[in-house]
């Protein structure tokens, strides 16, 4: 087996797939590299830069989340912007130029979820994002390359066999990985075809190819050009207000209600030896129904967790997931009473589940709430007051304050933005009086 092995790998290095190989592999002995973002110092080729901040954007399951259920921005965004550093200084990417091909990534991602009503639903068997995230990231990448329409279908055709990771890698240190590696498998992709690299440029139409990952894929011819209308104008995004599994956002609503009535009474306390049983009312979904989590991951994907966390503190954050939280005394007590129920007109759709939380009383009292919508939900969006404090608060914890507002300040400008490197630079750490070359944006006069 060995000496067969090496034998035919030696005259494999022969042939013209090898060779396209090889000759897309330059990158990686070349001084290309990108920014790892929140590091002054350390930067990767643009491959692993996609990666590794690919990565970091689902590290915490912080990430916005889509219907159909995806999570569709971290797949996309790293590996434009890694990829827009890896063209020559001469060419420089605009701020137009990146948030095309952004689009494009997530529209590609809208309209493939769309080819089946399985993908409605909240997931059983893959991470969506591993799928249409690794095809999005790809036709980004394409289209930011500025490939022809042959590469383009290329492209897609061969980071579809990149695509797919199971689900049962959910509530682990794995589960981030699905979100760098659409990134990095996506520009990959985009990059072997410009090499002129082939694959099956029917994958988008064939049981075999897409429809390999979706039981009733259906592909649809799409509207012209003309009358082309783009998916975010019809279905925006949810922005989390807390790093958990999206679904738990309705249940820690609905607690975060029943609470208030809880502690009416005692002093902002809840009354914990008054609790007899706690039922919270959600969609089955079986990898986010974890009575005893153990880890900040398994937390993140716990009903249970979030309904009992907020019943204790009132809302829940970012250090809701810390291990003295997780396993605090009241916590566990809370966990042993409380149970799940499934009602059969709680479907697990992102578009139409509801949470109920119920609270029994030692006396008999019942308190109740239910959230059809939690704020956050692209029904009831987050303002822009407060999806911007969210950004401080969490680049704060690694970047200066005069980063953080050149970032702001660029992307609300991006279209205007001449040379979109300035955003990677604020995202490693400098300040804008570090940059003044590179802070051309078209200011207009309204």
């Amino acid at each position: 087996m060995i000496l067969d092995t090496l034998g035919v790998g030696l005259l494999g290095t022969s042939t013209e797939v090898c060779q396209k190989v090889k000759q897309y592999s330059k990158i990686y002995s070349s001084d290309i590299s990108s920014t790892i973002w929140g590091h002054l110092d350390f930067r990767l080729p643009p491959l692993y830069a996609a990666f590794v901040n690919g990565v970091a954007v689902h590290s915490m399951d912080f990430d916005d989340t889509w219907h159909p259920a995806t999570h569709p921005s971290g797949a996309v965004l790293p590996a434009v912007m890694a990829l827009s550093e890896a063209f020559p200084q001469k060419k420089k990417v605009s701020g137009l130029d990146l948030l095309l091909a952004f689009n494009v990534g997530i529209e590609v991602q809208g309209r493939l979820l769309r080819f089946s009503s399985e993908a409605r639903n909240i997931p059983k068997r893959f991470h969506p994002p591993t799928v249409v995230g690794t095809m999005g990231s790809a036709a980004a990448c394409a289209k930011l390359l500025a490939l022809n329409q042959m590469k383009c279908k290329n492209t897609l055709a061969i980071a579809a066999s990149y695509a797919g990771a199971p689900l049962a890698n959910a509530a682990t240190q794995t589960k981030p990985l699905h979100i760098g590696n659409a990134a990095k498998h996506g520009l990959e992709a985009a990059c072997l075809a410009s090499q002129g690299l082939q694959g099956n440029n029917q994958i988008l139409d064939m049981e075999s190819g897409i429809g390999a990952f979706y039981t009733d894929y259906n592909p649809q011819t799409l509207p012209t050009l003309q009358s082309y209308p783009w998916l975010l104008d019809q279905q925006d995004v949810a922005i989390k207000r807390f790093p958990a599994h999206l679904g738990t956002h309705w249940v820690a609503d609905a607690a975060s209600s029943v609470r208030r009535k809880l502690v009416e009474n005692s002093g902002n306390l809840l009354p914990l030896e008054t609790i007899e049983k706690v039922t919270v009312k959600v969609p089955e979904v079986k990898y986010v129904n974890r009575p005893s989590p153990n880890s900040e991951h398994e937390a993140r994907h716990s009903f249970q967790f979030v309904a009992c966390s907020t019943l204790l503190d009132g809302s829940m954050s970012i250090q809701s997931f810390a291990s003295e939280n997780i396993h605090r005394p009241a916590l566990q007590e809370l966990l042993c009473k409380t149970q799940l129920e499934h009602p059969s007109d709680n479907k697990p759709s992102f578009e139409s589940l509801y949470c109920e939380v119920t609270v029994v009383l030692r006396d008999g009292n019942t308190i109740s709430d239910r959230c059809n919508t939690f704020y956050g939900h692209w029904r009831k969006p987050l303002t822009k007051g407060d999806l911007e404090k969210k950004f401080q608060s969490n680049a704060s914890e690694v970047l200066p304050a005069e980063a953080i507002e050149g970032i702001i300040e660029t992307v609300y400008n991006l279209e205007k933005v001449e040379d979109c490197s300035v955003l990677n630079t604020f995202l490693s750490g400098q300040s804008a009086r570090l940059l003044p070359e590179k802070l051309h944006v078209e200011h207009s006069n309204s």
